[in-house]
């Protein structure tokens, strides 16, 4: 009893907490202005230096980390070659780097309805060049690359551009090739050996939802292992030499390079505001796969199973990957992604029905015991060994585990924790409609419709679920948890508001079914011992 208390408690807190810390104190933006690049390029370039109080160099052979003496600081700028892919418009500036990525499809938009911008030029670009060489690094920045091609067009097939920049005593060349998907093709060539740093950029900065998201780095390595290093979380360097896969991400988009053939050396290094800044290391040619965008599932499946790995679902990946996966084949049947979420949380109600089932009857008949335990306790209180034998032989008459209502409960919640994350995160959400007013599923419900009614069912099911709760503050936490979901619920995306609503229904029809159930078993029970149960 006392065990099922506390474990209901801390649910409820743990909710709270989910749901409540990142709406009233949401991460503060940062500012995009010049100080906040000066920071970066000081702090960059105490690394590189290797100056005390900085994040300690990453040897790599007899070299240190990429020079930052000019790197962070050069500002964005002319723009060099426009490229065309079905997805996005992108923009390359003079010194190699991708200064610019619109998404072109109508779903994706900032707030005020504009084409969604990806890339942020206060921060460091993706295709970035640095050189340990702190002499030839201040040349890469003052000394512009050539272009095959002002104008790209990849929109109906494969285009490739050519970016050289003549530096003294080395030549880079950059290859690229571009296809339709967004996705593209990099070859980095220099005329001689000389150790150099190549960046998936700073993530991108389309998403500025408040929700506990995870934004920064994500590595895979040859063995599958992944390793996530959090915006404000970069604390050290870190290094990887078998990399598969790197993204800089944040909730929908990322800009990666990967190649499951090859592994390739990553540097991941802290910058002022201990964001991580992810680099490829390299002395020689080098050939990466890269993609710049949404995550959609799909697409990186199509272009490599494995690539999936870079969606990125918290610490309950395991199971929001299936999850997604099963969400996914029944959207594929329904056509619509309102509906699959509907169907797939009575589905997941199903599978946990029996456990569900056992949880509410053992609360159920806990409830009814409620009196007689506590005469026990009042009679047997002094002792102890008597009690427990007293509980336990009144548990055994009528079938009761004290386990029962709380064991259930605690493995539905990664259930719960692993479809949050799917939901908070697919981008398949992003634009998708349901019915009438909600008309794109990762939005908040613009009447408030769904919260409300959210609030309402949640509401009834309290009503109707029996609890063996006593104490005052623990009843007033449980009275007014309805209200604080309800006002937490009300900015949360459309789609995850959906999923608790369907499952609050179902809950309730599952709840007058046992309800009814044990009503008949009490009438057995009866029957049988000739007392009320």
């Amino acid at each position: 009893m006392d065990l099922n208390k506390r474990l209901i408690i801390a649910v409820v807190l743990s909710f709270v907490i989910l749901f409540g810390f990142s709406y009233l104190f949401p991460k503060p933006k940062a500012a995009h202005t010049e100080a906040n690049a000066t920071a970066q390029s000081s702090t960059a370039t105490q690394i590189a230096a290797g100056k005390p109080g900085a994040a300690p160099a990453p040897a790599v052979g007899a070299q240190t980390a990429p020079a930052t003496a000019k790197a962070a600081t050069a500002k964005p700028g002319e723009m060099l070659v426009h490229v065309d892919t079905r997805k996005y418009a992108m923009k390359i500036d003079r010194f190699g780097r991708i200064e610019s990525v619109i998404l072109k499809q109508h779903k994706y938009r900032d707030e005020d309805g504009n084409p969604l911008e990806l890339i942020d030029p206060s921060k460091t670009m993706p295709l970035e060049v640095r050189f340990s060489d702190p002499t030839l690094n201040n040349e890469a920045f003052k000394i512009p690359y050539s272009a095959s091609a002002k104008e790209v067009n990849a929109s109906t097939g494969a285009a490739t551009l050519i970016l050289t920049q003549n530096l003294p005593g080395v030549t880079l060349v950059k290859t690229l090739t571009f296809h339709p998907n967004g996705e593209y093709d990099l070859k980095v060539d220099v005329s001689k050996k000389v150790e150099y740093f190549i960046t998936s950029g700073h993530r991108p900065e389309a998403d500025k939802s408040r929700y506990m998201i995870v934004r920064g780095v994500l590595v895979r390595n040859s063995k599958g292992v992944i390793t996530t290093i959090e915006d404000g979380k970069a604390k050290e360097t870190t290094k990887i030499p078998d990399a598969t896969i790197l993204s800089s991400f944040d909730r929908y988009y990322a800009s990666l390079f990967y190649n499951f053939d090859h592994p390739f050396y990553v540097i991941v290094t802290p910058d002022a505001k201990n964001d991580p800044l992810p680099f490829v290391r390299s002395d020689a040619s080098l050939s990466l796969k890269a993609y710049v965008g949404p995550k959609e599932w799909k697409l990186f499946e199509q272009l490599d199973p494995r690539l999936t790995d870079a969606i990125e679902f918290g610490w309950f990946t395991f199971l929001a990957k299936p999850f997604f996966r099963v969400m996914l084949a029944i959207y594929n049947f329904v056509g619509n992604w309102g509906w699959a979420i509907v169907l797939f949380t009575l589905l997941v109600k199903l599978v946990l029905f029996p456990l569900s089932y056992k949880g509410m009857m053992s609360m159920q008949k806990l409830k009814d015991l409620a009196p007689k335990m506590k005469e026990i306790k009042e009679r047997y209180g002094k002792d102890p060994a008597k009690m427990n034998q007293q509980m336990m032989a009144l548990y055994k008459k009528h079938g009761a585990n004290p386990m029962g209502g709380c064991l259930p409960m605690i493995l539905q919640i990664p259930v719960f924790f692993a479809l949050y994350r799917v939901l908070l995160n697919a981008d398949e959400l992003q634009g998708a409609p349901w019915i009438l007013w909600i008309t794109d599923l990762s939005r908040q419900d613009p009447y408030y419709i769904l919260p409300i009614l959210m609030g309402a069912t949640m509401f009834l099911q309290q009503h109707i679920t029996p609890n063996t709760m006593t104490d005052p503050m623990q009843q007033k936490i449980f009275k007014w948890f309805p209200v604080l979901m309800t006002f937490f619920f009300l900015t949360f995306p459309s789609g995850l508001v959906l999923y608790w609503l369907t499952n609050n229904i179902l809950s309730i029809a599952q709840q007058y079914y046992i309800n009814r159930a044990y009503e008949k078993h009490k009438q057995r029970f009866k029957a049988k011992h000739g007392e009320e149960a």
